[in-house]
Order: C-alpha cells, then structure tokens, then sequence
C-alpha cells in the first residue's frame, strides 16, 4: 500500500481556507436562532447573547476567565506557517476582549493516511512557537482523523472586569481604528492559483503571525470603549456587529483603509474568495457605497481577514493615544478609517 504523499499540497485538501471557511453572519443567525436558551449565571459578563469575540466569566471581583476557540483548514501550504497563523487567529479573540492569555489547547483533525506525520508535526511545531510568543504553554488538546486538515485551539486567558472590552459599547463620536491592513483573503485566493509573488506571501505570513497584543494595554484606556477583531466576516461584517450593540451608524473613508500592497490590484483582477460574495449577501441591505467604489472595493470591504487586525472604537481625545500604543509595539498599518455617529444602525462608505 502507498504511503502518504510527500508533496501533497495542504491547501488541495480543504474546500476553503482560514476564516474564509466561516459560515456567513445571516447564515449563523438563523441556525442559532432555534436553539434553546441555556443556563444563564449572573458570573457569565458575555455569553452567546451577543455577537462578541469570546465568552467572559467572573470568578472574583478583580479577576474574569476569557474563553474562546477558533480552527480551520489551510490557508497557506507551508505547514509550518498554517500552524502559526492558526494559533495566532485564535489567541487573538482573548486580547480583543482586553484578556491576557493563560493557556491553550490544540484542535487538531488530520486525513493521517494521506498526510505525512512530519508535515502534522510541523503544523503543531508553528502553533506550539506562536503559544511561545505569547507566553503560554499548550497544556493539551485532542486530535481526531479528518478528511480535511483542520488546526486550531482553545484559548483561556484573563481579564479585569473592569478592563473587559466588549464590540457593543461604542459611543457616537468614537473614532474607529483599524490595526492591520486588509487583503489576507484576497492574497490567498490568488496563492491558490499560484499568482501570488514571494514577496506578497511573506508580507501576508508577517501580518497573519502578529500577535494582537495592543489589546490589553488599550482596555486600559477608559477612551477606548469597543474593540474586535477583523476576521471571517470582512470589515464590514464585524464593523456591523459594533454597530448593532452599540445601536450607532458608522462611516468609513474608502481611502483610509490600509491594504496589503497588492490587495487592490489583485481583487481587481478577480483573486477573491467565496466567502467575501457570502458575507456581502449578508450585508447589503444595511450598507451605502459611494458611487465609484465597485467591484474590487466591495470586496475588500467584505474579504475575509485569518488572523486580522484589531478594530478600536475610542474617544477622539483618546485617538493619538492609542496609534501611538499600535506604532510602539510594530504594527505599522494601524489607520484611523472612520466614526460612529447617532443614526440607523448601518455603515456609509465613501
């Protein structure tokens, strides 16, 4: 009997990759809206109530455990970096609630009989050295055999509650910050099809490794009243889900966003995911685009970021502050992209 093949590309065996794999918003609230309501414990400061990042439980005055899990299939070929960026994606939830991590552990569903065990290996070797970075151990996991290669991991961490930052507290008048630039969905359609220049791929693994550490040193800041993360839903999917909670319209400056080098050249020329025309759909009937933002914009609006930036909503007294913490600890894209303002829940982008 053969043996697995050695130079089996991980992104041929999955159907979709990174957060593109997400089920869309409107998609997602019509499964959950038939489930039953659970218990519901006066300690549980965010549950599946909301739209949010991670579910928060108090455990004394000062302190708050932050759970949240988050896996998918490939998004890159190299095993090493599919690991990376997997765990950096799903640490992140815990800083956008204004969390320090603990701990984690490992999801792991692997197709074993047609994946080498060293290529396995190396994608829990480039989680294990992002879990390094962020100073946790992986304290265990469980692993099943997949058809297609899923990685992923359960993060716990800790929060004040007082410092919790939750994506429904924005005020009108806040400022809305974007830390990383966007592109990542529209930079692995084309990696797919082998258009993708090395240059661009090592730009995309620099951006989707970073971890979003600004976040609990933001939580601090009482101008900072809503943070997220920008992933499978676009920027438009998650900037609605602050909109919504906070009951506020927002306005982007089309202009203003920061975008991976390449991201409009290649969404112009047709790279873009599936996920990006599904997170539209789900979308469009709350959101304006100026004339003159068309196809290509869209889709960057909508494309779907793996381990994407974090995005601020804060005080404009509080705006120089918080680029500054962004700058201070390397990431170099963070823009002010916007506003919130008192109107029908929704987003204008001109």
């Amino acid at each position: 009997m053969a043996g697995p093949e050695k130079n089996i590309r991980l992104t041929q065996l999955s159907h979709g990759g990174g957060c593109g794999c997400k089920i869309a918003p409107d998609v997602l609230q019509k499964i959950l809206a038939g489930s039953a309501g659970g218990i519901i414990p006066p300690q549980l400061l965010v549950g599946t109530e909301s739209s949010d990042d991670a579910a928060v439980y108090q455990i004394n005055p000062q302190q708050a455990i932050v759970a949240t899990t988050d896996f998918f299939m490939p998004i890159v070929d190299d095993p090493y970096d599919f690991g990376r960026i997997a765990a950096t994606n799903a640490i992140s939830d815990v800083y956008a609630m204004g969390g320090t991590p603990l701990f984690a552990l490992a999801l792991v569903g692997m197709p074993v009989n047609v994946l080498p065990l060293e290529t396995i290996a190396k994608i829990l070797a480039g989680g294990e050295a992002v879990c390094r970075a962020a100073g946790i151990p992986i304290a265990g996991g469980h692993t099943i055999d997949s058809v297609e290669p899923i990685y992923g991991l359960v993060a716990i961490g800790l929060v004040s509650p007082t410092h919790l930052r939750r994506n429904s507290a924005a005020k009108a008048g806040d400022k809305l910050i974007l830390g990383k630039a966007l592109g990542v969905g529209v930079y692995s359609a084309a990696l797919k099809k082998d258009q993708l220049h090395e240059s661009d791929y090592e730009t995309m693994i620099q951006s989707t490794t970073q971890l979003n550490t600004p976040g609990p040193v933001l939580a601090c800041l009482d101008g900072v009243h809503a943070v997220t993360d920008v992933t499978g839903f676009g920027l438009l999917g998650h900037l609605m889900e602050v909109c919504k909670g906070s009951n506020l319209r927002a306005s982007l400056h089309f202009g203003d966003l920061p975008l991976l080098p390449r991201a409009r050249e290649l969404a112009a020329a047709g790279y873009v995911t599936g996920a990006s025309g599904r997170n539209w759909q789900s979308l469009e009937h709350g959101v304006k685009l100026a004339d003159g933002l068309g196809d290509a914009e869209r889709a960057l609006l909508t494309d779907p970021q793996t381990s994407g930036g974090l995005l601020v909503s804060c005080a404009p007294d509080t705006m120089t502050e918080v680029l500054s913490i962004f700058l201070q600890q390397g990431f170099t894209h963070v823009s002010v992209i916007g506003e919130l303002a008192e109107g029908k829940v929704g987003i204008d982008v001109a």
